[in-house]
């Protein structure tokens, strides 16, 4: 965007045309003697005039009114002046956010009736008071939606989204008191995904492991609903998900301990139905959604049959927090020097992995492990470990054998900066349209919640939330890949001093290299090697650049 420009935009608006009053001309004109005593001749000369008659003002949804907006956005004028704020619009929210919208752009918005002026100290002071009240009324309508919860809560429904591995959702017709038919979905048994459910109930009851569990499912060749392999993250999601707990005594005893709060009669725990359990995650705008206290839930009892003995699934509840708490955690630092980019000969990564034991040095020994083979216990891959400090030793002494190739690793530099920076172009345009689209979904879920609070059948009720979590399940989406994009664009961008450094580096190579530190090594292997492949007893390096054929592929 470019610098705000001088124009002053002066915006009017009249919902029918009556030829008296604060008719549009006349809003206009003491517009630009504003203009004129505040800014000078030359501004109210040259400010552009926004017009629209015969419109509300309960909403944005102006012509006028969004092209002006537009030329704010590319930052054409300096300030917004209108004669009332009413002029804008009777929405506190829309005009909160317009005003925040503005100062962020650093333009000026000024009311001439109200002496509103965000370019001054009391005008910025309204425009906090503006922005409680607009808290206020987004505060309510999140209270109004949780009341609508509730009710919702009391039908045991499914209100939409990716339904949970061992169901699908059916949409079924009911009758109500004063005899109308509505409809309203809930979830329905698929035997071959819910035998699947129990399969990892069990494991993990009995391995009381994730990956051991994560193991199994690959021997045995179980897949996702989607077909692909089970990961432990999806497994535990699997594991510490409600909705598969059978209904009964034992589960209506546990919520209760917990302090939560259930909308379902104590008969209604008859050990045949599962769980529906409501407001599990939330998600603030612009980051990503969590999962919320047990608390802060809203259960019933759903339509769907349970899966899970409620013994059984507490019972795995109560492990999972137990492991959780003594967890392994992997080593932030290491003497690895070829993570990211060693591959067993079958395809997959192989990670480093601390032995317990030390060098002389203090630095801790390492082993190379193959992940696929760790993953399924040698039933995919049974390629011996690397030693780590022979592995990498070898890797460094073969890097050090191209000093006198020094130009050559400059002029590689050079193109590797090149590249960088044509990715990082690219990558901030997928931003940018990633941006847009979460925008996009964003001003979609405030219309929603806006549709939701409002009076409305319990089917219109339904379908709003379903479209509400199904645009909040592709924020989260979308808030991933925007910072898995930025990530890269931070590995990417070195400063030119950075540039220079590992520049003056190669070009130093031959005195430099035996007495870089760790970090220092693995920037340098970065630059020149493409990946090595261990093969079990030998290693081919491939130089960044080449193929895997010829001189560049060299055999340790």
């Amino acid at each position: 965007m470019k610098q705000n420009g001088q124009i002053v935009a002066v915006y009017s608006r009249k919902s029918r045309f009556t030829g008296k009053g604060e008719s549009i001309g006349n809003q206009v004109e003491m517009c630009r003697e504003y203009i004129r005593s505040h800014f000078g001749e030359p501004a109210a000369h040259s400010c552009t005039v926004f017009e629209d008659e015969g419109f509300s003002g309960g909403n944005l949804k102006r012509p006028a009114f969004q092209r002006m907006l537009e030329g704010v956005r590319r930052g054409e004028f300096r300030a917004v002046v209108v004669y009332r704020l009413d002029r804008v619009s009777r929405n506190i929210s829309d005009f909160a956010s317009l005003v925040e919208e503005l100062g962020r752009l650093n333009v000026a918005f000024i009311s001439i009736r109200e002496q509103f002026d965000t370019g001054s100290p009391m005008g910025r002071a309204m425009m906090y008071i503006i922005s409680v009240f607009s808290q206020l009324e987004r505060e309510t309508i999140a209270e109004r939606i949780r009341d609508n919860m509730h009710e919702l809560a009391k039908t045991g429904r499914w209100l939409g989204g990716n339904t949970p591995t061992g169901y699908t959702s059916e949409s079924v017709s009911y009758m109500t008191l004063d005899g109308k038919t509505r409809k309203l979905c809930r979830l329905k048994l698929l035997p071959e995904e819910a035998e699947t459910v129990k399969t990892i109930f069990d494991l993990y009851s009995r391995k009381n492991s994730l990956t051991a569990v994560e193991t199994e499912l690959l021997q045995r060749q179980l897949k996702t609903k989607r077909g692909k392999d089970f990961t432990r993250f999806g497994i535990k999601g699997i594991l510490e998900n409600p909705v598969y707990m059978v209904a009964d005594t034992g589960a209506l005893e546990y919520f209760r301990s917990r302090g939560v709060t259930v909308y379902a009669p104590p008969d209604a725990f008859d050990g045949k139905r599962g769980i529906m359990a409501y407001n599990r995650t939330d998600q603030e705008k612009g980051s990503a959604a969590v999962c919320l206290p047990m608390e802060e839930w809203i259960v019933s009892v759903g339509q769907h049959p349970g899966l899970i003995a409620s013994a059984q699934w507490i019972q795995v509840q109560e492990a999972l927090a137990r492991n959780g708490s003594s967890a392994y955690r992997s080593p932030r630092k290491n003497g690895a020097l070829l993570t990211g980019l060693l591959f067993c000969g079958c395809g997959s990564r192989m990670y480093p992995k601390l032995t317990g034991s030390s060098q002389n040095s203090g630095i801790p020994n390492h082993t190379y492990v193959c992940k696929r083979k760790e993953r399924t216990r040698k039933a995919d891959c049974s390629c011996p470990n690397a030693s780590g400090s022979a592995l990498d030793g070898a890797v460094w002494g073969e890097i050090q054998k191209l000093r006198p190739h020094a130009p050559t690793l400059v002029k590689q530099l050079e193109k590797s900066r090149h590249l960088c920076s044509e990715a990082a172009q690219g990558w901030e345009s997928q931003c940018q349209r990633l941006g847009e689209a979460l925008e996009g979904n964003e001003k979609k879920l405030e219309s929603l919640l806006d549709a939701i609070s409002l009076p409305q059948t319990p089917e219109t009720k339904q379908r709003i939330a379903r479209r509400m979590e199904e645009l909040e399940q592709a924020n989260g989406q979308l808030h991933r890949r925007i910072a898995a994009l930025r990530k890269m664009l931070a590995a990417c961008r070195l400063s030119p001093e950075e540039w220079e450094t590992l520049r003056g580096t190669l070009t130093a190579f031959d005195r430099c290299a035996a007495k870089m530190p760790v970090e220092e090594k693995r920037q340098t292997l970065r630059l020149a090697v493409q990946k090595v492949i261990w093969d079990g007893s030998s290693a081919t390096l491939v130089l960044a650049g080449a193929r895997m054929t010829g001189k560049n592929a060299d055999k340790m």
